[in-house]
């Protein structure tokens, strides 16, 4: 199977259920840090360019959900300076196979299966983004 980088926020159920599907297609993880990996624009953009800006944002991230942030109402300038300074409000995960170097952002379940190989059955659900908990608020780690 394929060996990724998967670039999580530590505790989120969310990451911890998108890599057991990974596990359990047999791929293997090298886990990285989200909000504490030296992310440059160039770094960054390497996951984020191929998709439109308001794709790059984590839609469970506190200020996004509140709608103090609105990335449909930023250029890819701004938002990027933004996410630089605030990788809370970064999508996740973000993957990159280490056999050929492509990546991929967030874990809609048909994409990943798609890219990597999922094993997944029409049951499946359509996505593993997002927050595992409607009660808990996607806050940055204590």
């Amino acid at each position: 199977m394929t060996h990724l980088v998967f670039f999580e926020k530590p505790g989120c159920g969310g990451n911890a259920r998108q890599r057991a599907a990974l596990e359990a297609a047999g791929h293997t993880l090298e886990r990285r840090n989200l909000l504490t990996a030296h992310w440059t624009p160039d770094s960054l953009l390497v996951f984020l360019a191929p998709l439109p800006v308001a794709d790059w944002f984590n839609r469970a991230a506190p200020r996004v959900k509140s709608g103090e942030v609105q990335p449909v109402a930023l250029d890819a300038a701004a938002a990027l300076a933004l996410l630089l300074q605030e990788p809370l409000l970064i999508r996740r995960p973000l993957m990159q196979r280490t056999d050929n170097g492509t990546c991929h952002v967030g874990f809609e379940t048909a994409a990943v299966d798609v890219w990597v190989g999922l094993g997944t059955n029409p049951a499946s659900p359509r996505t593993l983004e997002g927050c595992a908990s409607p009660t808990e608020h996607c806050a940055a780690p204590v």
